[in-house]
């Protein structure tokens, strides 16, 4: 059993007399019960589990590990287990470079589905952590990260392709890297679950891309990403180096894949982005 205890920020309580011994007293109840992992965060939480427990420690992926360098200083500091950041999901040159730099095991994060190069993920989840941590909880009307981020998406669909997930079929390309590979959607339904961890486990699937990505749910039902017409992409994004604009592929990728779904006075059709034709 693993323990998820990650939050981005704890407003500092952890590093005051009272909070620093609340953590110890919860990471020994914890470490007394059995549990066998916990995933963290905070470089002091790394630390003191390494050094107090015989549980073993996971880096989060919100400890944004997305160089040898920082791999190298979690591992220092006693990491069990390291979860890279997906901005770096197919930067297959800083991959390898941290597998090269560590001995501890690595996790890759499959289908976050986050802006690639979100500016808002440090803010949104600093926001979570606040939100959904001990009280006083902020009173907001509504979570302008999200929605921000989803406008961006409706506006602007190719970055839906450049965010950086990858494909169950594409999950052999990282074999030299890890073959563990961690499946977000806690909060989705568990028919969703089942889907997702079906088509991974599998290696495949037919359908729509976005019925397995988990940070853009409410788009489901508004772009239609057909999986299989992404074969061989990997090829192109393994030596891309990442200058968007110069570049293009990604924008050319997502005009000839990406449907939106539409209504007319036949009902409901999927439009090309490429085309003004529909296809039903």
């Amino acid at each position: 059993m693993e323990i998820v205890l990650n939050s981005s920020c704890m407003g500092g309580q952890q590093l005051t007399p009272e909070g620093y011994r609340t953590i110890d007293w919860y990471f020994d109840k914890l470490n007394g019960i059995g549990i066998d992992s916990i995933t963290v965060a905070d470089p002091l939480f790394v630390e003191m589990l390494a050094k107090d427990y015989d549980m073993d420690v996971v880096v989060s992926v919100l400890s944004f590990v997305d160089s040898p360098q920082k791999a190298e200083f979690y591992e220092q500091l006693g990491a069990t287990t390291i979860v890279i950041d997906p901005a770096v999901n197919r930067q297959f040159d800083k991959l390898e470079a941290i597998r090269d730099a560590v001995s501890c095991d690595l996790k890759l994060l499959v289908n976050e589905a986050c802006l690639y190069q979100c500016p808002f993920r440090y803010a949104h989840f600093n926001f979570f952590s606040h939100a959904n941590g001990p009280g006083p909880k902020p009173n907001v009307l509504d979570d302008y990260y999200y929605f921000k981020c989803l406008s961006l998406r409706i506006n602007d669909p190719q970055q839906l392709i450049k965010s950086p997930w990858i494909r169950p079929e594409d999950l052999r390309e990282y074999r030299h890297i890890t073959d563990t590979f961690k499946i977000g959607g806690r909060t989705q339904f568990v028919n969703w679950i089942l889907n997702a961890v079906d088509a991974y486990a599998n290696e495949s699937y037919e359908g729509n891309l976005m019925d397995l990505l988990d940070s853009i749910k409410d788009l489901k039902d508004h772009f239609f990403i057909p999986n299989s017409e992404l074969n061989g992409a990997i090829e192109q994004w393994k030596r891309c180096d990442k200058v968007c604009h110069k570049c293009g592929y990604c924008k050319r990728l997502a005009e000839k894949v990406i449907r939106v779904y539409s209504q007319d006075e036949n009902g409901r059709c999927m439009v090309s982005l490429g085309s003004s034709g529909a296809r039903t």
